[in-house]
């Protein structure tokens, strides 16, 4: 991704404390702490406050909620201490979604696919629970919100840090901040289609404009690589939504031709940097098309067209050349990469004028002898 957000503290993060109560003191202890009931939630009084309301509720979402963390506090008191260790790790796994992100190997990563056939029982009733938390039927319960705050209340104040206005895994499309009554799309960067016990997590929340969470990444997994023709897949790194470090990924573009008014995507050549990161840039790549983009994007008429007429017009018509329009365009780059595209922008007329579009040719001399210049 081309930048990273700024992780934002938010009321909204007590439902996963909610639900790591549940997976720790009620599921995990199942085998020792007798029949399920209210008093297993005797020590989160908030958590409790929530279940008595569900268990006398008749709404759907609220009979969902608790009618699983019962049926799956069941399942669990069948496990032995192997198997309850083994979930216990994927659990911790699955929201450490920093290391995830980082490859560490010192990370268990469980998907739905790696829970044992012997257990499939289990795996679909966390499948139901895990993929129905992150719904409107359940968090727009008002036992629940009490507790736990809004969503779009945590999307405002989000972006009013998160003021770039401009989807961070793609750069080309703007986001909707805060003076919009409507919001973006949270995406799952763990999808939770594939992974358990992190839907609900904002760690694995990203906001992202509809073609990069609905069009290109949808339920792609980030972090293994496709599968190859031996049905194996691997471990890869990727970049994480909330890296505190900062990173720049530099674009160069060069053409195949100078013709830049027919020009396709068979005749664009991006290479990305810096190597340090090439294993997380090749993975956002594939993850969000971004080659497939950035050179659609650069044979567009609005766009890459219109940005080599941008500077022949400053040429022809303002009396600037080349050389100042671009200098002008790298200083507001610096200043704001992502504004106007200017990160993809810079490197495209960069690539014209190396080619030779913009060469300028000699001004025209007025032959005095021969009588030039104006009539009076």
């Amino acid at each position: 991704m081309l930048f990273a957000y700024t992780y934002v503290p938010h009321q909204m993060e007590k439902m996963q404390e909610f639900i790591d109560f549940i997976f720790d003191q009620v599921w995990c202890q199942a085998p020792i702490n007798g029949p399920f009931g209210l008093n297993l939630f005797d020590a989160k009084p908030e958590l409790k406050e929530v279940m008595e309301a569900f268990f006398y509720s008749d709404a759907a979402g609220a009979d969902f909620f608790y009618g699983h963390v019962q049926r799956i506090h069941g399942l669990f008191a069948t496990l032995n201490a192997a198997d309850i260790a083994q979930f216990q790790s994927w659990f911790r796994g699955n929201n450490d979604v920093q290391k995830v992100c980082d490859n560490d190997p010192t990370i268990q990563l469980a998907r739905y696919s790696d829970i044992p056939i012997s257990q499939a029982n289990l795996a679909a009733q966390l499948g139901s629970f895990f993929k129905g938390l992150y719904s409107q039927r359940l968090l727009d319960l008002a036992a629940l919100r009490a507790k736990i705050g809004d969503i779009d209340d945590h999307y405002q104040t989000f972006m009013q840090t998160n003021i770039a206005g401009k989807c961070p895994f793609c750069g080309i499309n703007d986001l909707l901040g805060e003076y919009h009554s409507k919001r973006e799309a949270y995406d799952h960067y763990l999808p939770k289609a594939i992974y358990p016990f992190n839907s609900i997590n904002f760690k694995n929340l990203v906001p992202a404009c509809h073609h990069c969470n609905s069009s290109y990444k949808t339920s792609k997994d980030p972090v293994y690589t496709p599968k190859d023709p031996a049905r194996l897949t691997h471990r890869r790194a990727v970049f994480y939504p909330y890296s505190t470090e900062p990173h720049a990924i530099d674009i160069t573009v060069d053409l195949a031709k100078t013709d830049v008014a027919n020009l396709t995507p068979a005749d664009i050549n991006l290479q990305f940097g810096p190597a340090v990161l090439n294993e997380q840039i090749e993975t956002w790549k594939d993850v969000y098309g971004i080659e497939e983009r950035y050179k659609a994007k650069l044979c567009s008429e609005s766009d890459g067209k219109y940005w080599v007429t941008q500077v022949l017009d400053e040429w022809t018509e303002d009396g600037r050349e080349p050389d100042q329009f671009l200098k002008t365009l790298k200083r507001q780059t610096k200043r704001n990469p992502f504004a106007e595209c200017n990160f993809l922008k810079k490197s495209f007329l960069e690539s014209c004028q190396n080619k030779g579009l913009f060469n300028v040719p000699p001004k025209p001399t007025t032959n005095i002898a021969s009588g030039g210049g104006d009539n009076l």
